[in-house]
C-alpha cells in the first residue's frame, strides 16, 4: 500500500528570510527605512503570536497568518501598545506585502491568505496639525546641559532637527561627510525613497555644529550623532533624548507642561514657522522633502493666524434680499430635516 501524502506545510522562517533578502533587497530594491519599519511589523507580529499559541516564532506557520489572527494582532498593538490608527495600518500594509509574496510561492496558502488580504485599512479622523510655538522651541533647544558631552550633542541634534525639518529616520542617517561648512552651510538629508535634499544651515546651526564636530571622529563615515558608543542612535535615543530635554525645558516654560511632544512635532514646527514667515509652500515641500505639494498643504490649514488675515480681507456683500422660502408642503417638510 501507498503511503498516504502529507499536507504540505510552507516553512514560515525560510519564506520570510526569502522575502526580505531576495523580494524586497534584491528584486524591489526597498530603501533601509522600508525594510526597518516591515522588520519591526515582523518583530511585533510574530511575539505577539509566540504569546497566543505558546510556540516559538521559528515553529509558526503560513497559516497562523489567517485573517483572525491578524485582526487580534492589529486591535492589540491599539489598544495595548496604544498605536495611532496611522501606525495600524503600516504594520498592516508590512503584512499585506508579505502575504501577496507568499501566495505566490505556496499557490495552496492563497485560500487562507486571501482571507487576510482582505482586511482593509482603517480610517481615521484628520485632525489639524498641533506644532510648537517659536517661544516653546527656543526653550527646548536651550535645555540640554552643553557642559556634557551627551547634552552638547543633543543641544546639537535638536537644533540640526530643527533647522532641516529632518524625519528621525533621516537624522539618525546622518554622516560626516554629508555636512557641509563652507561657505553656504548644508547638509544632505537622504529622505524617504531613496531621494536626496540639500538643506541650507542657519548662522547659528553652522556655528553649534563646526564646534560639535571637535568632539567627534572625523571620519567620513562617522554618525553626525551617535552614541556614548559611537554607534548610530536610534529613533527610540532621539525620543528619549527628545524628552529629556523637553522635562528641562518644562520648568521655564509652562506651555510645554500640558503638550505631548514627540521627535515629529519638531519637524510640523519648521513647517509652520517657514510658512509664517512667508516662505512660499512649494519651497517648504522641498525643504520637507515631500513628494507633492497637497502634502504640505495641512500646514496652511493648520495656521489659525494666516485664516484670520484671510477672513480681514473681506467683507459681506450688503445684498438686501429676503430669505428664502419654501413654497411647496414637499419642500418645506424637506427642509426641515
Amino acid at each position: 500500500m501507498s503511503r498516504k501524502a502529507t499536507p504540505h506545510k510552507p516553512d514560515l522562517p525560510s519564506l520570510i528570510e526569502r522575502y526580505f533578502c531576495d523580494y524586497l533587497i534584491k528584486q524591489r530594491n526597498a530603501s533601509p527605512e522600508t525594510i526597518s519599519s516591515y522588520r519591526d511589523a515582523f518583530c511585533l507580529f510574530l511575539r505577539f503570536s509566540e504569546q497566543q499559541f505558546g510556540r516559538s516564532p521559528a515553529t509558526l506557520t503560513l497559516a497562523d497568518f489567517d485573517a483572525p489572527q491578524v485582526l487580534s494582532f492589529l486591535d492589540a498593538i491599539e489598544k495595548q501598545r496604544h498605536c495611532s490608527v496611522r501606525s495600524r495600518n503600516a504594520r498592516l500594509a508590512a503584512l499585506r506585502s508579505f502575504l501577496r509574496y507568499a501566495a505566490l510561492q505556496e499557490p495552496a496558502a492563497l485560500s487562507s491568505i486571501s482571507h487576510s488580504l482582505a482586511i482593509p485599512v482603517k480610517r481615521f479622523d484628520r485632525v489639524p496639525v498641533s506644532y510648537l510655538s517659536r517661544e516653546e522651541v527656543a526653550a527646548v533647544l536651550a535645555a540640554p546641559d552643553r557642559n556634557t558631552w551627551s547634552g552638547h550633542r543633543d543641544a546639537v541634534m535638536l537644533a540640526t532637527m530643527y533647522n532641516t525639518g529632518a524625519r528621525v529616520s533621516e537624522i539618525i542617517r546622518l554622516n560626516m561627510e554629508d555636512l557641509e561648512l563652507g561657505p553656504t552651510a548644508t547638509v544632505r538629508i537622504h529622505g524617504k525613497g531613496r531621494k536626496e535634499r540639500i538643506i541650507p544651515l542657519w548662522k547659528d546651526t553652522r556655528r553649534q555644529l563646526a564646534d560639535w564636530l571637535r568632539r567627534i571622529s572625523p571620519a567620513h563615515d562617522t554618525p553626525l550623532f551617535p552614541s556614548r558608543r559611537s554607534e548610530r542612535l536610534t529613533r527610540a535615543g532621539v525620543r528619549s533624548r527628545l524628552n529629556a530635554a523637553v522635562a528641562t525645558a518644562r520648568q521655564t516654560c509652562p506651555s510645554l507642561r500640558k503638550r505631548r511632544i514627540f521627535p515629529h512635532l519638531v519637524r510640523h514646527s519648521t513647517a509652520m514657522h517657514l510658512l509664517q514667515s512667508g516662505v512660499d509652500i512649494t519651497v517648504i515641500a522641498l525643504w520637507l522633502g515631500h513628494e507633492s505639494t497637497a502634502t504640505t498643504h495641512m500646514y496652511v490649514e493648520a495656521d489659525l493666524t494666516m485664516k484670520k488675515r484671510a477672513i480681514g480681507k473681506i467683507t459681506m456683500p450688503a445684498t438686501g434680499a429676503r430669505p428664502y422660502r419654501p413654497t411647496d408642503r414637499l419642500l418645506a417638510f424637506l427642509e426641515a430635516l
